[in-house]
């Protein structure tokens, strides 16, 4: 009997023992639940953003190590851009500025996507502001010009985000407005024009000023370029513009520039992420060695300019003038007839 209710106090004094027990081993179980979440979350975002395809080398990113002066840098800073540890400001909310990032690195990629991460703000109304951003791929680099803060007339390709209309007639599209074209070295962007005599295509996109940071995905695999952008805050890409034939030859330089005039805006650089695509070729798709850049079928991306009609005063003057000059025709025509006549009568003296 004794041995009995020393059993039972024993187990008695074993119970905070147990239950202590139970509550590690609850805590632990909790713990590696939340663990393998969080490692199912991160391998979900993997699927959108594959680290193993990311190219570092072509890539900037936080916190910006590789871009500054110094020569172990793969990325340039030019004109009146600055590094923060959230943005690369190009341009400031100030007028006449030019600034632009360019790496380095030759860009040697076939197929490859690059993700733009930035931000389009500032005091200045709707259509009081300016001028927009740029993203390159060229020959040229680090070169101050007229084109959104770099040269005019380059080699390779453009995608502009331009932010104010310098056309009077903007009837068929608003702004901002996001393009694509292609330069050859001899090719002229005309700003007159907002671009339109050398588009290859594009959208409306409403980026500035808004709650959420920008995307744009540019997308290139066998001879086709694709661009779309995401600009609603729903991690959702909608199409802008597709050309097919365009080819661009390796060894050029990615950049990204920006320029204000009289109007101003801040224009934020976040990140440039470029990944490696893995496409499947057929024996028969040998690779072509481009020299320069040029689209197949360049008449199906040709962009007519509509011409400003003319006034009433115009019109009214030019039919003066019709009137006039029929006029003048008739007397001429009435007097060479009379001369012509007095000449034939004399004839029969």
């Amino acid at each position: 009997m004794d041995a009995a209710v020393s059993s039972m106090n024993r187990n008695r004094s074993l119970q905070p023992l147990i239950s202590m027990s139970c509550m590690k081993t609850l805590r632990k179980c909790t713990y590696l639940f939340i663990i393998v979440c969080f490692m199912t979350r991160t391998s979900r975002a993997d699927e959108y953003e594959p680290e193993e395809f990311l190219k570092r080398e072509y890539s900037l990113i936080k916190p910006y190590r590789g871009l500054g002066f110094s020569s172990s840098s793969q990325w340039d800073l030019m004109g009146t851009a600055v590094i923060t540890p959230d943005y690369i400001r190009l341009t400031p909310d100030s007028q006449s500025r030019q600034g632009a990032v360019w790496s380095r690195i030759p860009f040697y990629l076939r197929d490859w996507e690059l993700k733009v991460h930035f931000k389009v703000h500032g005091q200045g109304k709707k259509n009081f502001n300016g001028d927009g951003l740029a993203i390159w791929l060229t020959k040229e680099r680090m070169q101050i010009g007229p084109v959104f803060g770099n040269i005019n007339q380059f080699t390779g390709l453009a995608i502009f985000v331009d932010t104010y209309p310098n056309a009077e007639k903007q009837h068929d599209r608003a702004f901002p407005y996001v393009s694509v074209m292609l330069g050859n070295g001899t090719l002229t962007y005309e700003h007159d024009k907002d671009g339109r005599s050398t588009e290859l295509g594009g959208c409306t996109a409403m980026v500035r000023n808004t709650l959420h940071d920008s995307f744009l995905l540019i997308r290139y695999t066998r001879n086709q370029l694709t661009l779309l952008t995401d600009i609603d805050g729903k991690q959702t890409y909608k199409d802008c513009a597709s050309i097919s034939g365009l080819r661009l030859p390796m060894g050029y330089f990615l950049g990204t520039s920006s320029a204000t005039g009289d109007l101003t805006d801040n224009h934020d650089l976040i990140s440039l992420k470029v990944y490696e695509l893995t496409v499947e070729r057929d024996l028969q798709e040998e690779e072509e060695e481009v020299l320069l850049p040029k689209v197949d079928d360049m008449e199906q991306f040709h962009v007519d300019v509509q011409e400003e009609g003319m006034s009433g005063v115009q019109i009214f003057i030019t039919l003066l003038f019709s009137v006039m000059g029929l006029g003048v025709l008739a007397v001429v025509g009435i007097v060479v007839y009379g001369r012509w006549k007095e000449n034939k009568r004399k004839r029969f003296y």
